[in-house]
């Protein structure tokens, strides 16, 4: 069926603009709420192997005799791919159309995930991983895309809430499902999972999604400024990504960020003198826009670095299995199910800055909870914060994106979308390094005085790294042989040390939180929110 194609009158300088000169979609292609129902389908596809493939790791290692570093590139590899190649892959939906690229995107990303479960070589995993990643950064800004050009100003808040909710209801419940697909199936069905959802997505996107482009989209490519700004990213995610191992002052730690810095303002220079570039640099003058980017920055960084100690306390501290673990941490999901669409509800009525504001306060306050949690403490407070947590980031998920993407311009909603996931990603890994480093810096401090208080014989420097490092992940240093009472004291001494490293962790993350509530008041609803669809009838 040949698509139909939506012409938008708006400028990059424009404000509120006339909505399309086309008439409204009758019928299934290009309803707005089918629409959602189309790209839903395929973002859960992403979001959810964003979290699912961690529980299957052990299982593919040990099938295909893999090394621990090896299945540390499964998920880094992939994170690499995503993240670097966002931003481009919105400029190609705003330039060829968001339908085509967010099909090609789902027919990408559920083929190399059928391709990795029929890998028989860590190898191939890691390759069809970075496959995964591409068609991922094409389907991402596409769907927002979709939802832009499809949705009326007053109802894209609603459309964006039931989006957030999809994206967290899947990512939270990854080691869920996860967790019973690996125990009961194969580390394969991981990945098969993605075959059939994908076929769904492309079925109901060859008959629902309308292509909507702008009459001044982009006719062009910045070559140069593409390879700028994927050399930028790379080198700044490769070195959040390796930090940790190599050490916050070490040199080539050091070497990938200064790389990043030159590369962004070697970029930023570009920008200003190509003529059709790949980011215009206008685009920032909106300062809405710029504090949702940063918003997005600062919450990825408070619940995504803060989330990853909380797995492993649940499992490690707590001894749960991982469904167990995940069960757990429904509380987080189901608020963010039932919050998202009634945050979309209030920004309409109200605007984004209060619910951006409170959800950022929310955020804090469970963090700060987060931190004053024990090695006992029960499963009912613990539900407290991580619902608490839910009903924070609900409203900053759907808020910011509005944001984002209703403060640019119809003809780079892609590049907006674009914007918006790499700094989600960008916010996590920083997230992760960052508090892992606090927690690496705690424990090392820690570890040593609360090992002799406990009366155990002291440790080599070698012993002592060896004992930090499974300490920094809740793992007691149990040396096989190690009579019962010793046993009892290490472990004690082990979780001790790693609930005070993650509640220094959880309390830094409470401070970012902090800060962004003053950063949610710089936003506004978006001013080119009309340009989308609003001549659509719903």
């Amino acid at each position: 069926m040949t698509s139909q194609t939506t012409l938008d009158k708006t400028g990059p300088g424009d404000g509120a603009s006339p909505g399309p000169s086309s008439a409204p979609a009758k019928g299934l292609r290009g309803h707005p709420w089918f629409t959602l129902i189309t790209v839903a389908v395929g973002v859960m596809m992403v979001a959810l192997d964003g979290t699912i493939v961690a529980i299957a790791n052990p299982a593919i290692a040990s099938d295909l005799g893999a090394t621990f570093a090896q299945v540390q590139w499964i998920t880094n590899a992939y994170f690499l791919a995503l993240a670097v190649t966002l931003i481009t892959a919105g400029k190609l939906g705003d330039r060829f159309g968001h339908r085509q690229t967010f099909l090609i995107g789902v027919v990408g990303f559920a083929a190399a995930s059928g391709a990795i479960g029929l890998s028989d070589s860590i190898a191939m995993v890691i390759v069809f991983r970075v496959f995964q990643g591409l068609f991922g950064a094409l389907l991402m800004p596409a769907a927002l895309g979709l939802l832009r050009a499809t949705f009326p100003a007053e109802k894209l808040n609603m459309a964006i809430g039931i989006w957030g909710m999809v994206i967290g209801a899947s990512t939270a419940g990854g080691p869920i499902l996860g967790g019973v697909l690996v125990e009961h199936v194969n580390w394969q069905s991981v990945f098969f999972i993605n075959v059939p959802v994908g076929i769904i997505a492309v079925a109901l996107g060859a008959l629902i999604l309308l292509d909507h482009r702008a009459a001044n989209a982009p006719r062009s490519f910045d070559i140069l400024g593409i390879a700028l700004l994927s050399s930028a990213m790379f080198c700044l995610v490769w070195a959040l990504i390796k930090a940790p191992e190599w050490g916050w002052g070490a040199g080539l730690t050091w070497l990938f960020l200064g790389v990043a810095v030159a590369g962004f303002v070697a970029f930023a220079v570009w920008e200003t003198r190509v003529k059709e570039p790949l980011i215009p640099l206008g685009l920032f003058r909106s300062v809405p826009l710029s504090a949702g980017v940063v918003l997005m920055v600062m919450m990825a960084i408070a619940f995504m670095g803060g989330l990853f100690f909380v797995t492993f306390y649940l499992q490690n501290v707590h001894g749960m299995s991982p469904i167990d673990a995940g069960l757990h941490l429904l509380p987080l999901t189901g608020m963010m199910i039932v919050g998202s669409p009634l945050a979309g509800l209030a920004i309409t009525k109200v605007g984004p800055r209060l619910p951006l504001a409170g959800g950022m306060a929310f955020t804090a306050l469970a963090m700060y909870g987060m931190s004053t949690l024990e090695t006992d403490t029960s499963s009912a407070v613990m539900s407290l914060w991580f619902a608490l947590l839910g009903l924070g980031l609900a409203p900053v998920m759907v808020g910011a994106t509005e944001v984002i993407v209703g403060n640019a311009p119809m003809e780079l909603s892609g590049v907006a979308g674009g914007l918006q996931q790499a700094a989600m990603q960008i916010g996590g890994s920083l997230g992760t390094a960052v508090l892992g480093a606090v927690m690496a810096s705690k424990v090392d401090s820690d570890l040593a005085g609360n090992w002799v208080a406990a009366g155990l014989p002291g440790l080599t420097p070698e012993q002592q790294a060896e004992a930090s490092e499974a300490v920094q992940v809740g793992v007691p240093p149990i040396a096989p042989g190690t009579p019962a009472e010793v046993a009892t004291k290490i472990t004690d001494v082990a979780h001790d040390t790693f609930i005070s490293g993650m509640s220094l962790a959880s309390l830094v993350a409470a401070g970012v939180a902090a800060v962004a509530i003053f950063v949610a008041f710089l936003t506004k609803r978006g001013a080119n929110a009309e340009a989308g669809a609003g001549a659509a009838h719903i």
